[in-house]
């Protein structure tokens, strides 16, 4: 039997509506979207159901959202595309988008987005909360019924590194959580595979979402990698720190991972590599910033070493840079390096790097099933988590010691 395919794509927010597309919605922008997408031998898009959006009552799905996206599925369906679909979204690019009849809860955040505006005060925990939990199954069952025979559908997703969202009080908590969710969407739609966006945070640190628990049921593992963000990689464009991240997500789970998120921002054209500095959310932040030359040559490094891991596909973050329009509202004006991750530039021209995916995708790389590069775990998934920092310095320094460039 021929391998599968190692999938290729982009994560997904329209240039000129980013989080406001369900409630703006534009279908000729998202078709165009789409047309350039697989143009560039992308065959997978992530977007992201705002759960704000969706969800304006925990007992109401919005038709207006449930009828956009048949339109999106309708698209990615002509362009041969499929769809990782993300549930309960929550956090994103900064900002924690949470419906109006979550708020008045515990949970705090560095910036709350509701209604559209930025609102004080915390929200209710998604883990624990009985009117939050019963909305949460009931969005499930309303999207995942009304589209499961559709083509264009390629993944089902519970969240967006959730764990930025809010905390299980306990791993156990997290654990039965994520086993109920997808049991939940497999009752009703066992064709499609079940997953959870989870991040390189879930293998630093304890925080109720351990890998191993949450991919116990789900058919395929992610993880997002980012080493601009990660104090233990070897600088900003480290090639090996994402697949590392991969193979170990996978020796914990053991479960075959998607690299579901990974990328860089860039500086404008024409410059070099440099670091922003600026005021974000009252604190001082600094952000490391790539030519446009300098991030192509690191996802041309990265692509071929997530396929010698096993990895079983590569999800850009993200499509587009953002509209100038956009710049002062969430999450941009506080997360400025937010506005240029594209593969697109904000006039839609092509950065460096659409060239490199394109020609990648033309090799027609395929998932290695043997013989892939692995962690040598030596310490029960359990014993990680007791030091999961440590351990992940220590098992990275032995991966570079056999694997690294």
């Amino acid at each position: 039997m021929n391998p599968q395919p190692f999938v290729q794509g982009v994560n997904y927010w329209p240039r000129a509506k980013a989080m406001t597309w369900w409630h703006d919605f534009d279908p000729d922008e998202v078709a165009a979207d789409f047309e350039l997408i697989a143009s560039l031998g992308m065959d997978v898009v992530r977007l992201f159901l705002l759960w704000d959006d969706w969800q304006p009552r925990p007992d109401e799905v919005s038709e207006a959202c449930l009828e956009h996206f048949r339109t999106v599925c309708d698209v990615a369906a002509r362009n041969g595309i499929g769809l990782d679909v993300t549930f309960f979204v929550g956090h994103m690019s900064g900002p924690n988008w949470a419906p109006g009849w979550l708020l008045g809860g515990e949970v705090d955040a560095q910036q709350v987005v509701s209604g559209g505006r930025i609102v004080t005060g915390g929200y209710r925990n998604m883990f624990t909360d009985p009117v939050a939990l019963a909305a949460e199954r009931l969005l499930l069952s309303t999207v995942v019924a009304a589209f499961r025979d559709h083509p264009a559908i390629w993944l089902w997703n519970l969240g967006n590194e959730p764990d930025l969202f809010a905390w299980p009080p306990t791993a156990a908590i997290g654990r039965a959580w994520a086993a109920d969710m997808t049991a939940h969407i497999e009752a009703i739609d066992p064709g499609h595979g079940v997953t959870c966006g989870l991040h390189a945070a879930s293998l630093l640190q304890d925080n109720g979402l351990r890998v191993h628990d949450v991919f116990a049921s789900a058919s395929v593992g992610t993880m997002h990698a980012y080493p601009m963000y990660l104090p233990v990689a070897r600088g900003p464009l480290d090639p090996d720190l994402v697949p590392f991240s991969c193979a170990l997500t996978r020796a914990l789970s053991g479960r075959p991972v998607l690299m579901e998120e990974w990328g860089g921002c860039s500086a404008p054209p024409g410059e070099e590599s440099q670091t922003w500095r600026w005021t974000s959310y009252g604190h001082p932040r600094s952000q490391f910033m790539a030519s446009e030359e300098d991030l192509a040559h690191h996802i041309a490094a990265v692509l071929p070493k997530l396929v010698e891991v096993g990895a079983t596909g590569s999800l850009l973050w993200c499509f587009s840079d953002y509209s100038e329009t956009l710049w002062e509202s969430p999450p941009l004006r506080e997360s400025k390096h937010e506005r240029f991750f594209g593969v697109t530039r904000p006039d839609g021209s092509l950065k460096p790097h659409a060239t490199v995916i394109k020609d990648f995708a033309a090799t027609r790389p395929r998932v290695l099933t043997s013989g892939y590069r692995s962690v040598e775990l030596d310490v029960s998934p359990e014993e990680y988590y007791r030091a999961p920092a440590d351990h992940f310095q220590r098992l990275y320094r032995a991966y570079l010691e056999r694997h690294g460039s």
